[in-house]
């Protein structure tokens, strides 16, 4: 008897396999490796996740070579699948939406969202920095999960309580910098600021907020108008580092500084690209390295006041950017290339970040099995701003080049 309730254990735990969204696979998981739901499809050699397709299965991971270093360094992988990993992006994106993954919790903060989400995967799990929002302002918050079907119920670190401090904090970025073995949060403060930190796991660890500028930038006071200075993006080439941030009027802007001497000696700010028309570019600008180019995305708003996506492709962070996704009708991402189960939870796209193939200062991602965390709002959601009930969800693409 005893040996029979064994072996229906045995096949009961065979055949129970992970939620959409759940992992299923990477180096030490010892959960299911199937899928209720969905296609179990490999991201890296830590993690593979139950992603929509037709039925359940294992996508078996490609060939993939990696170099992996204790807590305190960072992680780097190559990753071939059939095709090219390098400049190989489509012509067009095509995305898959999950539901609303990430929102406020029911605490003593009483926030009205959760929004501008930083994501890494590191050491096996996912380490996400997000704006935290009420009517009176906005802080930052940090958690961490190993699957997005349990991320909301995550430990959620307010770094109000921290060094970083209270007062106004928001649109985190997180990355390793190599050559220091240490990370940085970078983020607004009515300034362009940054914490460090050597643990990345402790949000104690943090240090209180440091300028990149005195005051705003000549340039940017001059050209901002009615807008805010917002969303500053750090990325290094071989040689420098370089500072990208919006003004909610039309321009992108960029300075930089050399790799040795980051995060000091940032230069003033020259405009990168720009629009007279405002909501053609207005913020959440981030920029990746995608094998021998560079992918620059900025958040618009649309003719319906809805917001999405525009894409553009350089070979130099100091180059011409030229339009690749870059209208409404054809975007990076928005309401008319992105795919609901059932009635759409939003119809904006906004405020995101990539799930990088590294985690370092080279802000490098993959053309192959891209996601893209980001924030969304009901469509019926109405009221001042800032405290519209915005929700994480995770984007999927589904026309990947490799």
């Amino acid at each position: 008897m005893l040996r029979s309730l064994v072996v229906l254990a045995a096949v009961c735990h065979v055949l129970a396999g992970a939620p959409l969204y759940g992992q299923c696979g990477g180096t030490g998981w010892t959960g299911a490796t199937t899928c209720d739901s969905g296609v179990c499809t490999y991201s890296n050699d830590w993690y593979s996740q139950c992603l929509p397709g037709s039925g359940g299965g294992t996508t078996a991971p490609p060939t993939t070579t990696a170099t992996t270093t204790k807590a305190t360094t960072t992680t780097t992988a190559t990753t071939t699948s059939g095709g090219s990993a390098s400049s190989n992006l489509p012509s067009t994106f095509k995305w898959s939406s999950s539901a609303a993954l990430i929102g406020p919790h029911s605490d003593s903060h009483n926030l009205a969202a959760l929004k501008d989400p930083s994501i890494i995967f590191y050491n096996g799990a996912y380490h996400v920095f997000a704006s935290t929002a009420v009517s009176a302002g906005y802080n930052l918050v940090y958690l961490s999960f190993t699957d997005f079907g349990a991320a909301n119920a995550s430990t959620y670190h307010y770094l109000d309580a921290t060094p970083i401090g209270s007062g106004y904090r928001a649109a985190p970025q997180v990355f390793f910098m190599a050559p220091q073995n240490l990370w940085y949060l970078v983020y607004q403060n009515g300034n362009a600021a940054y914490s460090t930190n050597k643990d990345i796991t402790n949000p104690a660890g943090w240090s209180a907020p440091k300028t990149f500028y005195s005051s705003m930038p000549a340039i940017i006071s001059q050209n901002i108008g009615s807008g805010f200075w917002v969303d500053m993006w750090v990325i290094c080439d071989s040689a420098n580092c370089h500072l990208f941030s919006e003004d909610d009027n039309g321009h992108v802007y960029r300075s930089d500084t050399s790799l040795a001497n980051f995060p000091n000696g940032m230069s003033q700010p020259v405009i990168a690209i720009s629009d007279s028309n405002r909501n053609n570019l207005f913020e959440a600008s981030n920029v990746y390295k995608v094998g021998n180019l560079y992918l620059l995305i900025v958040e618009c708003i649309g003719s319906s006041g809805r917001r999405y996506f525009r894409s553009w492709t350089s070979s130099s962070l100091t180059g011409t950017w030229t339009a690749k996704t870059a209208t409404e009708s054809n975007p990076f991402a928005g309401a008319s290339n992105v795919a609901f189960s059932g009635t759409p939870w939003t119809q904006d796209i906004s405020h995101g970040e990539m799930i990088r193939s590294n985690v370092d200062q080279t802000m490098t991602i993959s053309p192959c099995n891209m996601r893209y965390l980001y924030q969304g709002i009901s469509p019926t959601a109405s009221g001042d701003y800032n405290a519209l009930p915005w929700r994480l969800g995770l984007l999927t693409a589904t026309n990947s080049p490799c």
